[in-house]
């Protein structure tokens, strides 16, 4: 495709297509511009988004010197990067999921209409592939999957935290709240898109021209095309709970919800 040139479509004309096929791009473009809106306000807001013992996914790592609460217990990034934390999150998960061939194809259809759906005409009148800026990037993703990875793992440290609540005493004791089990649910949700993705399926085994005395390869392999066949699925949930996860979060913080939880040895 990136060599693909820039050439003329053929005159466009109207569908044949009496079914509801504009439904699922116009749902995809309200909620990627629900999710892109909130992400912003989120991401610049710098406040609320730490509720002990639950740290917001969007400003996951915290290691600048201005975090609430440091994800490691020391700051990584000193006071001369005064950014917002949530800057990481923008910085790789995004960039992953921006170039992702899945969500590639879901915004170029609710955003871009091309095309918005199967015999459905492009909404432009000329084609020119991934083959000019910022397109030409998507080929990135490969790269960005290794930081999704990392980010995977850093969110799954938080979730176990978010088990370890705070006592009367001051301590901390294992406990579950709604808080702990939306965490949880959350990273699972992104292991499950970060894993199915294309380039992990190529990494494990796609790669090879033979899987003869390659066993861990073919099981691998196997394992990540089974779920791959649901990746678009993980793209959608995973979105969707990195959302619901961040907003409940910030309503504990700004006082608006009370967490209900069960602690055990408080």
């Amino acid at each position: 495709m990136a060599a693909m040139a820039t050439t003329a479509l053929p005159a466009r004309q109207g569908t044949l297509r009496r079914d509801l096929w504009w439904l699922e791009p116009a749902l995809i473009f309200v909620l990627f511009t629900a999710f892109v809106l909130y992400s912003i306000y989120a991401g610049l807001a710098n406040a609320n988004y730490y509720h002990d013992p639950y740290l917001s996914p969007f400003y996951s790592p915290c290691i600048s010197a201005n975090c609430s609460h440091l994800t490691f217990g020391v700051p990584i990034v000193g006071e001369w990067w005064n950014l917002a934390p949530a800057i990481f999150i923008v910085g790789f998960p995004l960039s992953f999921r921006l170039t992702c061939y899945y969500y590639r194809k879901a915004y170029y259809r609710a955003f871009f209409w091309s095309p918005a759906a199967c015999t459905v005409p492009d909404a432009r009148a000329t084609y020119g592939g991934e083959t000019t800026v910022p397109f030409v990037w998507q080929n990135i993703h490969r790269y960005t999957w290794y930081a999704a990875v990392v980010i995977t793992a850093i969110l799954a440290y938080d979730a176990i935290l978010a088990f370890r609540m705070p006592t009367a005493s001051g301590g901390h004791a294992f406990g579950i709240g709604l808080g702990s089990v939306l965490m949880a649910v959350n990273v699972v949700l992104i292991a499950l898109y970060t894993f199915s993705c294309h380039f992990c399926r190529y990494l494990v085994g796609g790669r090879h021209d033979r899987f003869f005395g390659r066993r861990v390869a073919l099981r691998l392999f196997t394992l990540v095309s089974r779920m791959n066949t649901r990746h678009g699925f993980y793209a959608l949930t995973s979105l969707v709970s990195v959302g619901l996860t961040e907003l409940y979060i910030r309503l504990l913080a700004m006082g608006v919800l009370t967490d209900p939880r069960i602690v055990f040895g408080s």
